[in-house]
């Protein structure tokens, strides 16, 4: 990139910033195909977004996506006790007696 600083008019701005919220393009990506610094997308994020055009999470989301995880973690503290048994139990059955 030059060291030449470029400047960019206001719908150019909300241009990029309704692109990323419409697009599945992230941030960096768009950056790399415009030659713009992400960190100015991010202030033009900042100053532009206009969440009308985006999913706001709900507390009744949050507390089933907290409620799923709780539930997955439940899981495979479940199937890591289960891996323990059975290696145990392949210790056992492994070694003959005499």
């Amino acid at each position: 990139m030059s060291g030449t600083r470029r400047s960019y008019n206001e719908e150019f701005k909300r241009q990029t910033v309704k692109y990323i919220q419409e697009q599945t393009k992230t941030v960096v990506e768009l950056a790399q195909e415009l030659d713009i610094p992400a960190k100015t997308i991010h202030q033009w994020l900042g100053k532009y977004r206009q969440f009308q055009n985006e999913p706001v999470s709900s507390p009744e989301q949050t507390n089933e996506l907290k409620r799923q995880l709780e539930e997955k973690d439940q899981t495979i503290a479940r199937m890591a006790e289960e891996m323990e048994i059975l290696k145990k139990a392949m210790h056992i059955f492994s070694n003959p007696k005499n």
